[in-house]
């Protein structure tokens, strides 16, 4: 029987597990989540405490301090994951870096999207009557949430790294045409859905409820920067995993060999 022994992998081939143990948070990921706590606090301790209720929805107003920053980070992700794709695409300015910011950032924005839905419904049963109606923006709004699902799946399919990130990234680029075909449906059909409410020579909200919602977007913005942050190195994390396990993998085998 052989005595040898298997020689230890290569310096940064072992990485997996010290990478585990690193995590993906660090200063910038503590300041940006502490900064969404206090607002988000902040922002639900005055939705629902300080300002008013409307005169015409009541209490159901208070939904706009939720709804439309989770539909505006929605956008931002998707925008953020198709501008990402693009880059990818460019050979200049091609990485996997800009692979993984597409997936992070599209993957968040899946999450504000699917908030986006559920706290629409809700102000729609109170408002119309319904959870649910085939009305432009909201149909446009599940569409956007069905294609970058779809684009997440794609995104686990098989094959070469180049193959898939060139699909995935393609992909990307021509889901993100819903994002302002959705943005403008209020203007460009007649819709159920409320149409602009701040920039317009009226603003139909103001005072208390303009500061509160105009505070939502803060704290919607920090969150979606801190989930976004998180599931990049994620990401990131993965693709090191993959690559250095495989590279340790082979070492074990290549040392099976000579023994």
């Amino acid at each position: 029987m052989s005595t040898t022994t298997a020689p230890a992998p290569p310096r940064g081939t072992g990485a997996p597990a010290g990478a585990r143990r690193r995590g993906t948070g660090d200063r910038t990921t503590r300041i940006l989540g502490l900064g969404a706590l206090v607002t988000l606090g902040l922002t639900a301790w005055l939705g629902l405490a300080v300002t008013p209720p409307d005169v015409v929805q009541g209490q159901l107003v208070r939904l706009i301090y939720v709804h439309p920053a989770s539909a505006t980070m929605c956008y931002v992700g998707f925008g953020l994951c198709a501008v990402s794709s693009l880059a990818w695409l460019w050979p200049r300015t091609r990485s996997p870096r800009w692979d993984a910011l597409a997936g992070a950032s599209a993957e968040v924005g899946v999450v504000f999207c699917a908030v986006c839905l559920v706290s629409g419904s809700i102000w729609g049963r109170g408002s119309w009557g319904v959870w649910w109606t085939w009305d432009a923006r909201l149909t446009l709004t599940a569409l956007l949430f069905a294609v970058f699902l779809g684009y997440l799946a794609l995104r686990r399919t098989g094959g070469d790294f180049d193959s898939r990130a060139k699909r995935c990234a393609i992909t990307a680029v021509l889901c993100f045409v819903v994002v302002p075909i959705d943005h403008e449906a209020t203007t460009w059909w007649t819709t159920l859905h409320q149409g602009n409410t701040l920039f317009r020579s009226n603003p139909m909200i103001h005072g208390s409820q303009l500061a509160t919602m105009g505070l939502s977007f803060v704290a919607f913005g920090l969150l979606f920067a801190w989930l976004t942050v998180h599931r990049y190195r994620v990401e990131r994390l993965e693709e090191r995993f993959e690559t250095e396990g495989f590279a340790a993998a082979i070492a074990e085998r290549r040392a099976e060999g000579t023994s």
